[in-house]
């Protein structure tokens, strides 16, 4: 498997960011590491070996990047409006510098002229961040695979509110997304999926809350929820992977 290294500095976020390519060929995915999580948890996590089977035939080349949590999500003593600001910088830092990045890199592996859209994978808070960027930006991430997420902000920002947290809420702007709002017809050219378990740890109800907005939408997610054996660890999340790849890359 082909491994790369690369640190560059984020205009958006004034700081060095590091992440790693796995792979010599095929779409791109992003991977959004677990709450607090680093560039190379995909690997120290093992995910790679779950991986590989697409990342060695030339199917998927696998982007792993830094959360910037500490800072926003699970800083809970901190300022709300500056930690969401914050939040935003970093979502600027994947749509405005990550995706072009990624865009030009698989076109040179590949030797295309354009690119398909991206796919977005995560596990826990890196499923609502997955599943956030992918309803919010369906002209840039076409495929979603999030495992054992929270989809209300509330998680990380509590009772405080205000646009951009909403923003960064698929269960509050989706909710009030109008039934003719393009994006619609946009998610449903693509392909979700979106998984919980019902075991220890898990946390299903948010999913169930979303699952209820986008039937309500007819927005067409796969949603699935898996038995209460199914628990919030890494464990799962490799069947997950297993189980809902093939349908995704298909």
């Amino acid at each position: 498997m082909k491994v790369q290294y690369f640190k560059q500095f984020s205009p958006a976020l004034n700081k060095d960011m590091e992440c790693k390519v796995y792979g010599h060929a095929g779409r791109p995915m992003l991977f959004i590491p677990c709450q607090n999580g680093r560039f190379f948890d995909f690997e120290n996590f093992h995910m790679t070996d779950i991986w590989a089977p697409w990342i060695d035939s030339g199917e998927v080349m696998v982007f792993s990047i830094d959360t910037i949590d500490q800072e926003t999500w699970s800083n809970e003593g901190g300022d709300p409006r500056w930690r969401i600001c914050r939040y935003e910088d970093w979502v600027r830092y994947i749509t405005d510098e990550m995706v072009p990045f990624m865009r030009d890199m698989v076109n040179e592996c590949n030797g295309w002229t354009g690119y398909p859209g991206v796919l977005v994978f995560g596990c826990s808070l890196g499923a609502t961040h997955a599943a956030n960027l992918y309803f919010r930006r369906p002209d840039l991430f076409d495929r979603l695979l999030a495992l054992s997420g929270i989809y209300t902000a509330e998680y990380g920002f509590g009772s405080y509110m205000d646009d951009l947290v909403y923003n960064n809420s698929p269960v509050h702007y989706l909710a009030n997304m109008p039934l003719d709002h393009p994006y619609i017809s946009m998610y449903n050219e693509q392909k979700s999926a979106i998984c919980v378990g019902q075991g220890a740890w898990e946390l299903p109800d948010s999913t169930r809350q979303l699952d209820g907005i986008l039937k309500n939408k007819g927005i067409h997610t796969w949603v699935d929820y898996w038995g209460m054996d199914c628990y919030h660890d890494w464990i799962w999340w490799y069947k997950q992977v297993t189980y809902f790849v093939p349908y995704l890359l298909d």
